[in-house]
């Protein structure tokens, strides 16, 4: 692969080969057909393929304009020895207006701001997207690709309950059944997770709907939910839904490796 190619390119190069093997594997029916001669060493081969695009895809992830990672490499130059070991070599870091050597967290601010001068829509869009799929769990990937239809869940948060009969003191927040849907490997982290999708605004939080009344009375059989019931003298179970916000959709929409 050129060195002269943007990450830009080379990261939407990789997603693209990524989505492109997804679909094949779904358009050949590629689950149904394991035990027919020979698929075995496919399969093995497709997800080795996988292993690889996504490691490859991760690293360019992690090196994708990270100004705090820039900052650093910036910071550690200025503080290396020279080949003599008598003073260190000197660094500069450009800055929106002047150039000067900067702590770490003053110079990741400083290249921001400059990303900020020459990106067009386009690009700070792809930047973003960036920076937001690097902070994804796989569980929490899992998650976004079940609520990416659409469809609501039910979500119910636990209180302890005040002489009044009002909430108090929560103790849960964000149980749900959409980890479950999902398959996540770590159903207990799923109030977790759906916390981190709504402050990274790919999720929202909207009010009760009736018709999901068998997935709440699912819900409120959940041992974390349990748990937390337990925790308290008085329960009180606010239910709520969740669904996938506008960012959300237009972030999966860019990702969706099944679209490639």
């Amino acid at each position: 692969m050129s060195n002269d190619r943007p990450a830009g390119e080379d990261l939407a190069a990789f997603a693209k080969r990524a989505g492109q093997l997804a679909g094949w594997a779904a358009r050949t029916g590629f689950e149904f057909t394991r035990k027919l001669p020979g698929v075995e060493i496919a399969e093995q081969i497709v997800k080795q393929g996988e292993r690889q695009l996504l490691s490859e895809l991760r690293r360019r992830l992690d090196e994708v304009d990270d100004p705090y990672h820039a900052a650093l490499t910036a910071a550690s130059a200025m503080n290396r020895p020279d080949t003599n070991g008598s003073r260190p070599v000197e660094a500069t870091i450009t800055l929106v207006h002047t150039r000067a050597q900067l702590e770490p967290l003053r110079a990741a601010m400083a290249e921001l701001l400059n990303h900020s001068i020459g990106f067009g829509r386009e690009r700070a869009r792809e930047y973003l997207y960036a920076i937001i799929l690097r902070q994804l769990t796989p569980d929490e990937a899992r998650i976004l690709s079940a609520l990416s239809d659409g469809s609501p869940f039910p979500v119910v948060d636990v209180a302890e309950r005040t002489s009044l009969g009002a909430a108090g003191r929560f103790v849960l927040r964000n149980a749900s059944t959409v980890g479950k849907a999902a398959g996540v490997s770590l159903p207990d982290q799923v109030p977790g997770y759906l916390t981190r999708l709504i402050g990274l605004g790919l999720v929202e939080l909207d009010e009760e709907v009736p018709a999901l009344e068998t997935q709440y009375e699912i819900l409120l059989t959940d041992e974390t939910v349990r748990e937390a019931e337990k925790s308290v003298k008085r329960a009180k179970f606010v239910k709520r839904t969740v669904h996938i916000s506008r960012l959300g959709a237009q972030f999966w929409q860019a990702c969706d490796p099944s679209a490639g």
